[in-house]
């Protein structure tokens, strides 16, 4: 999708803001005058309302230049915000996608700030998003029509200098979804290390670390998840430097099981497709590194992915076994379905170890338990830093891409206790498994300023009404991580 900025209409379709009550925008009153009074008509003999989410498409009378006109809803006028301009825009693109429209010509009133004119294309490009790669019979009238979106504008200029910066978060938020929607034949470790390697052409220094390096290091947990697969684990390592060299970085990790089979602990074979995204919490970070690279960011960053396949296997994990981690505790697996925790044990220890980062926080579509208690409209965040917790709070409240804080300690972290290693890597039974997996976590951090993101409700969302949201692969993580790293830590 390519998103373009004008001082004045020229696309085959236009839209302009209707606020709730049926107020009409500037925009839209100038419309309705060039119509004869078309949409006032229009309007009251349907029940749209100006409400936000609400369309309203007719066919462009005589004297309109464009073939069709849409009055989209932005709600209140006086509670407009970037989130409402960019969900707004998302649900406008998202009708015209395949409707026969090749541009669409959208007025903002009132949208002058650089933020509201960026988010209203990166409302664009989140709806325009399609995963189309393997599908060879698709219809003419199924393919999209819509390849580019104006977005009409007083400053041309200042539109597209902001731009520059929200594309970027776009081109991230792609790369997140390609990788979490990629086919688990085609995207194991190997080739998933592969295309972050590609990433150098932004500017990002890129070093991939293989068994027998990690081996050396001392990583049993990471690669005992992967020792059942024929696919040889990996780790990435992915540096922006965008700020003074004496700066601390901050650093972002994340869970990257291509393929989770649950391993011996074998999960049930209904749904077991959709673990293609265990690796959800790794995109997240590819593409937040992406975006910060793409964007120029003042800051200093470290990316850290742990890439492993979990499958069965005469060669694989077993319940019972004994591992030792790179930081030298050792660890139970009981539950060899319990494996992302292991996974970042080891990568946190290195990121933190390595690299001395001002904070350290990671991603992972870590427990069905999150699920149970955010349902898919949070992230759950556990965190030993209050002021890190509060900013990834408002980060996202400012990105629209929401986190809720549960609580840690001792009273938890006794249920991972072990009686014959340092700890097991599950609690007791099934009461509070996000949280006890954070307590696992948060014993790999070393005090550092940490925050562990639960996105398994999140991450892969098949049944998400927001129309900034493809089928399954959210994506998430990106814009949230992009905008705590814009509002907290950049210079």
């Amino acid at each position: 999708m390519k998103i373009k900025f004008s001082d004045a209409a020229s696309g085959d379709a236009v839209a302009a803001a209707v606020f709730d009550g049926r107020t009409l925008s500037e925009p839209a009153k100038a419309l309705d005058a060039a119509t004869g009074g078309a949409l006032s008509k229009a309007m009251k003999a349907s029940r749209f309302k100006g409400g936000a989410g609400d369309l309203l498409e007719i066919s462009a009378p005589n004297g309109v230049d464009a073939d069709r006109i849409v009055l989209f809803g932005a709600g209140k006028k006086a509670d407009l915000t970037a989130n409402g301009i960019e969900k707004a825009v998302a649900g406008l693109v998202k009708s015209l996608l395949t409707g026969g429209a090749k541009t669409v010509s959208i007025h903002l009133e009132g949208v002058t700030d650089e933020e509201g004119v960026g988010r209203a294309g990166l409302g664009a490009r989140l709806a325009a998003y399609r995963f189309d790669k393997y599908r060879t019979k698709l219809s003419d009238d199924k393919k999209p029509s819509l390849g580019s979106v104006e977005i009409v504008v007083d400053d041309v200029k200042a539109a597209k200098a902001a731009w520059k910066s929200w594309g970027a978060v776009a081109d991230g938020v792609d790369l997140a979804r390609d990788l979490v929607m990629e086919a688990p034949n085609v995207l194991g470790p190997e080739e998933y290390a592969r295309r972050c390697k590609g990433l150098d052409k932004l500017g990002l220094e890129v070093e991939v670390l293989g068994e027998k390096e990690m081996k050396k290091l001392g990583m049993g947990a990471l690669l005992g998840v992967g020792q059942g697969s024929v696919q040889e684990s990996q780790m990435v390592i992915m540096k922006w430097n965008g700020a003074k060299a004496s700066d601390q970085p901050v650093c972002f990790v994340g869970k990257g099981v291509t393929f989770d089979t649950g391993g011996i602990s074998l999960k049930p074979a209904q749904g077991m497709d959709e673990m293609k995204g265990d690796m959800g919490g790794s995109a997240a970070v590819v593409g937040a590194m992406a975006a910060l690279a793409g964007r120029k960011a003042k800051v200093n960053a470290v990316g850290v992915i742990g890439l492993v396949e979990n499958m069965p296997d005469g060669n694989a994990q077993r319940p019972g076994d004994i591992v030792t981690s790179m930081s030298g505790q050792t660890i139970e697996v009981l539950n060899t379905d319990a494996e992302g925790r292991l996974v970042l044990a080891d990568a946190l220890w290195y990121a933190q170890k390595e690299f001395d980062p001002k904070f350290m926080v990671n991603l992972a579509t870590l427990t069905g338990a999150i699920l149970i208690a955010l349902g898919q409209e949070h992230a759950g965040i556990f965190s030993n830093n209050d002021e890190l917790a509060d900013n990834l709070f408002k980060a996202g409240k400012a990105s629209d891409e929401t986190v809720w804080r549960f609580p840690l300690g001792p009273e938890y972290d006794r249920q991972i206790d072990s009686p014959i290693a340092d700890m097991k890597n599950i609690g007791e039974g099934r009461n509070a498994g996000s949280i006890t997996a954070g307590q696992f976590l948060q014993r790999f951090v070393n005090d550092k300023p940490w925050c562990h993101i639960d996105i398994a409700g999140v991450g892969m969302n098949a049944s998400s009404k927001d129309p900034r949201n493809p089928l399954f692969g959210t994506g998430y993580g990106v814009r949230l991580l992009d905008r705590l790293v814009r509002d907290y830590y950049e210079a």
